[in-house]
Formats: C-alpha cells, structure tokens, sequence
C-alpha cells in the first residue's frame, strides 16, 4: 500500500508542479506578475513543498513507512483544505465560493 501510495504521489508531485509552472506564466499574462500572494497561491506552493518533502524523505533519508505516512497524510489533509477552506473562506483573486 505505501508503495502505490507513493507511486501515485509521485505521479501527482509532477502535475501539481506543472499546476504552479502554468498557473505562474497565466498569471504573468493576465496580471503583468508570476506570483501575487494570493492565499491560493501560497496554499498551493505549501501542498507541494509537502510533498516534495514526502519524496524526498522516502526516497533518500530512508524513513520508515510509518514516518512517510505520515507526512503523505499531512499532505493529504492540505489538499482537502486547499481545495475547501482556502476556496470557501479565504478571500483573494482566487475566490470561488460567493462569500465576499
């Protein structure tokens, strides 16, 4: 189970990097800026350091299974908020909900 967990973080490592590559040059073409702090933005950059950091610790510090769990869980749980908090309460150029 940890090994396709990890395959398929693997897999969503690189989406997700290539979400903050293209979601940097459209804003550079919409805003005129590659990054504007935008709560989303930085939510999005804080679920891949998560997760660059699950890669990294299981693939060369070694750690065990319960450790990297761990951490994918913690990246997980940012994903959800990502996707729900930060779109339904957070205000910003990437505000969704109607709630303004």
């Amino acid at each position: 189970l940890e090994r396709i967990s990890y395959r398929i973080a693997a897999v969503g490592f690189i989406t997700w990097t290539f979400t903050l590559i293209a979601g940097a040059i459209w804003a550079e073409v919409a805003w005129s800026r590659y990054w504007g702090w935008d709560s989303k933005e930085i939510w999005t950059f804080v679920v891949w350091v998560i997760y660059a950091a699950y890669l990294h610790a299981r693939a060369t510090r070694g750690w065990g299974p319960t450790k990297v769990a761990v951490l994918n869980l913690i990246g997980i749980a940012s994903v959800i908020f990502n996707f729900t908090v930060v779109n339904m309460y957070f205000n910003g150029l990437h505000s969704y909900s109607g709630l303004d």
